[in-house]
């Protein structure tokens, strides 16, 4: 069985307060596009991981696929073992959600694969207890996130008829770094309002925290949202902590702007 598990990007990211767990409440808004990776899972007699595509870093016995495979393998000991191939194309560390799109797809391609019967609100419940916005790609529809990322509610945001671009200049934003530079405060208007404006007030209304701390050590991240701007884009912005930049456009008004041939380019229409 191959799924394809998609992206996601955050339209405005707010961080709150600091909680006594040491994690932030924050409020953003998840929005999927079909930038995707492929996963493919086929019974075997051992527990296998292999992946190709973009390089993942790290032990490879702590990517999420094998460590949703091990959650549902606790509370469902039958179980069988599986050869997982992850192929990536999502980039790494660019605030898309590949990873998190990655283990909630597993644990749904699980689901239906061996026939478990976990309903949707439990998927969603194993989904977070493997990261704070993995939850979200078990519903994958537009939706306002508090908490910290996994608290969802449903967004009637329907972007089709807009294109985008997603421009990933290869640079890693340590997350745990990002947050550190933040003071925590509640905006004056609830993300959750501001989005249901026009998209061409979006940009005077919606923000990104992290934008200015991270554009103030990357500075090529600020010039790509200005060059966004200056290609026609109704609105831009960072994803999560970066360090990809979107632009949202009219539809099919994406022009033909140059970008640095380092850059990975995605254009979504």
């Amino acid at each position: 069985m191959i799924i394809f598990p998609n992206c996601k990007i955050n339209l405005g990211l707010h961080i709150l307060r600091r909680r006594t767990d040491g994690f932030h409440d924050l409020e953003t808004v998840f929005y999927p596009l079909p930038l995707t990776d492929a996963l493919e899972v086929l019974s075997d007699t051992a527990l296998q991981f292999a992946s190709s595509g973009i390089p993942v870093p790290g032990n490879e016995q702590d990517n999420l696929c094998l460590k949703a495979w091990r959650l549902l393998k606790a509370d469902f000991p039958d179980l069988p073992p599986v050869k997982i191939h992850l192929h990536k194309h999502i980039p790494i560390g660019a605030g898309l959600g590949g990873g998190s799109a990655d283990a909630a797809f597993m644990l749904q391609l699980l689901n239906d694969k061996f026939r478990l019967g976990i309903s949707d609100e439990q998927l969603t419940a194993y989904a977070a207890r493997l990261g704070s916005d993995c939850a979200f790609f078990i519903r994958n529809q537009p939706c306002y996130a508090t908490g910290r990322g996994e608290v969802l509610a449903p967004l009637e945001l329907d972007l089709r008829n807009y294109s985008w671009l997603l421009i990933f200049p290869g640079i890693h934003v340590n997350t745990g770094w990002a947050f550190s530079q933040i003071t925590p405060r509640v905006p004056e208007q609830q993300l959750q309002q501001s989005i249901l404006q026009p998209v061409e007030a979006w940009k005077d209304l919606i923000y990104n925290d992290f934008e200015a701390p991270v554009f103030s050590a990357h500075p090529v991240l600020g010039a790509i949202k200005a060059q966004l701007y200056e290609a026609g884009a109704l609105y831009a912005t960072m994803s999560g902590s970066g360090s990809a930049m979107v632009g949202l456009f009219p539809k099919n008004k994406i022009t033909g702007a140059l970008w640095d041939a380092g850059y990975r380019v995605f254009k979504i229409s």
